[in-house]
C-alpha cells in the first residue's frame, strides 16, 4: 500500500472559528488500494477487527515546527504490536486545526475518549468508524510536542 492510496477530508472543523454549535470532527479517509492488504493490517491476532482502543493515530513532522509551510505523515498503527496500518501525507495546518477543533469539542462535550473520528471507506463502499480521544504529534526530530498532541488527562506516556 502506498501513501497515494489514501485521500483524506476532514469535516467539522469550521465551528470553532464561527463560535458555533460543537460538532465531533471527522477525518474520512477513502482507500483506494489493495483492501484484502489493508483488511489484515486492521485485523488482530485472531482475525477480527481491530476497535479503537488498539490502534494509535499520531502525526510526524517533516520539517520544523515553527515552518508555517511544513507537512507531515499522519501514520495509524497497531497499538498492540506496534505494526504500521498506514501512512499518509498531509499539510500540518490542517492537521493542527483538525487536532484544534477535536481538543475544542472534547471540552464542551466532556468526551476525552471520543473526540474525533475516522471514517476509513473502502471502494467497495465498506466503511470501517473508530471514536479517538489521542492524537500524538511529533516534530522532525521524533520527539513527541505535548502541548500540540491532543492527549486526554491522566494518560501518561
Amino acid at each position: 500500500m502506498r501513501r497515494e492510496h489514501f485521500d483524506l477530508d476532514v469535516r467539522n472543523i469550521d465551528w470553532v472559528e464561527a463560535d458555533g454549535e460543537p460538532e465531533q470532527p471527522v477525518a474520512r479517509i477513502e482507500f483506494s488500494g489493495p483492501a484484502e492488504e489493508l483488511t489484515d493490517r486492521l485485523s488482530g491476532i485472531d482475525d477480527t477487527r481491530l476497535d479503537g482502543e488498539e490502534i494509535d493515530v499520531a502525526f510526524r513532522l517533516r520539517a520544523p515546527f515553527e515552518d508555517t509551510e511544513a507537512t507531515g505523515v499522519v501514520g495509524v498503527t497497531n497499538r498492540l504490536t506496534g505494526d504500521f496500518i498506514f501512512e499518509t501525507n498531509e499539510n500540518a495546518e490542517d492537521v493542527f486545526q483538525f487536532i484544534n477543533a477535536a481538543r475544542e469539542y472534547g471540552q464542551a462535550t466532556n468526551s476525552p475518549d471520543s473526540r474525533y473520528r475516522i471514517e476509513l471507506s473502502f471502494e467497495d463502499g465498506e466503511t470501517v468508524t473508530y471514536d479517538k480521544g489521542t492524537f500524538l504529534v511529533y516534530d522532525d526530530e521524533g520527539d513527541l510536542l505535548r502541548s500540540q498532541s491532543l492527549i486526554p488527562s491522566g494518560v501518561e506516556l
